[in-house]
């Protein structure tokens, strides 16, 4: 089911504020998907998602691999039937205020803090499709 992201449904945000479990898919070089689970948090009003991750990790290298003007991916989540996922367009950041901004973000959703990580990047999210069922 698409979802407006010019107007979308409040149950649908709402799902995107509990505390669940995601996955990121990013391509590899090959073209093979690369699936793992992730803290992922959605700003309805810029339309940008975002996870905080290590540097050094192979989200981060398939994101870079794109080149500068970022890698298509996708972020889910569930919950018995319901569903949601954001698409879009993801580069990296490593800008200490946006890395900040994203752990505040991560640390209301989930309701804890992440644990100091001098080599944490943000994984941000153009996101030009949403679909679901929230």
């Amino acid at each position: 089911m698409a979802i407006d992201l010019r107007d979308p449904d409040p149950a649908y945000l709402a799902f995107w504020r509990e505390r669940h479990v995601c996955t990121l898919t990013t391509l590899r070089p090959d073209g093979s998907p690369h699936v793992v689970p992730v803290g992922v948090t959605y700003d309805p009003e810029t339309r940008i998602a975002r996870v905080i991750c290590d540097k050094s990790g192979r989200k981060v290298a398939n994101v870079q691999a794109a080149g500068p003007g970022g890698a298509r991916v996708a972020v889910s989540q569930h919950q018995g039937k319901r569903w949601a996922t954001l698409e879009g367009r993801a580069v990296v950041r490593t800008e200490a205020d946006a890395i900040a901004d994203a752990v505040r973000r991560y640390a209301e959703r989930y309701e804890r803090v992440p644990r100091e990580n001098p080599d944490r990047v943000v994984i941000e999210i153009a996101v030009t499709r949403a679909m679901g069922r929230g």
